[in-house]
């Protein structure tokens, strides 16, 4: 009896693997095909053409996607401003926001239970990442909530490889959402202004006045102007909060 039962399982845990194997082949294969057959750019912007048409339907097609594109390593700028052209800068933000941080944590969940053994050796031997680990284990949405502020990881991989630290998933969920928020609103508004322009110049939008043109760009100015210091201000925190030896060898490596 106890033979069969540790027959099944081993069966149960061949079919597991097998599974997980056959996910992480069709997803490669999907990045694969995307990077060498399409013009990602180019796609993308007929992606957000296309959403413009769809009215409400609009707002999930491009939450969807967005979150598609995180995990899949897809670059994600050009829907940040597609999203404060297409929404304007409240409901852009808020799509933006609600997809790249549900695409952030669709990513930490497949690097942590689906891709743990993949991302292990993708980061094997980074010295940044093992500053970064270390220092979560003592202090952990802080850094996360840093690193977002002040990003020493492309986004799409460290999305990934804070999946292989200790954190608890809603303590990286939460970091990684208000973390974003100053960078991501500042595209966002970036990207209204220009779709502002764009409907002004097809006569889609009356023609901004004078003062309401200087408002916009000075409210980017400074939307800019204290993402900027926050993002100092979080840089020093994270040197800081670092150990000193890893923290050396992280800035050799870069």
């Amino acid at each position: 009896m106890m033979t069969g039962w540790l027959l099944m399982s081993a069966s149960s845990v061949t079919y597991r693997n097998t599974g997980r194997i056959a996910i992480l082949v069709a997803v490669v294969a999907l990045i694969v095909a995307a990077i060498v057959s399409l013009p990602v750019q180019d796609y993308s912007v007929s992606l957000l053409t296309w959403i413009e048409g769809l009215g409400f339907t609009g707002y999930i097609v491009f939450f969807a996607l967005y979150v598609l594109f995180t995990v899949l390593f897809l670059p994600g700028f050009i829907f940040t401003l597609g999203g404060g052209a297409l929404f304007g800068l409240g409901t852009g933000f808020v799509v933006v926001s609600l997809g790249s941080t549900v695409g952030a944590c669709a990513a930490f969940l497949i690097g942590r239970f689906l891709a743990r053994d993949m991302v292990a050796r993708r980061v094997a031997g980074s010295p940044r990442f093992s500053a970064i680990d270390s220092a979560v284990g003592r202090q952990g949405w802080k850094i996360v909530f840093l690193t977002r502020l002040s990003p020493v990881f492309p986004f799409n991989l460290i999305n990934y490889a804070y999946g292989l630290t200790r954190i608890p998933f809603l303590h990286y969920a939460l970091a990684t959402w208000i973390g974003m928020m100053p960078g991501t609103l500042v595209y966002v508004y970036l990207g209204s202004l220009a779709g502002d322009v764009a409907r002004a110049a097809v006569g889609d939008r009356p023609d901004a006045s004078g003062l309401e043109t200087a408002t916009q760009v000075v409210g980017l100015m400074a939307t800019v102007a204290v993402t900027w210091y926050i993002t100092r201000i979080a840089r020093r925190a994270l040197r800081e909060a670092l150990p000193e030896d890893e923290r050396a060898s992280g800035e050799a490596a870069k």
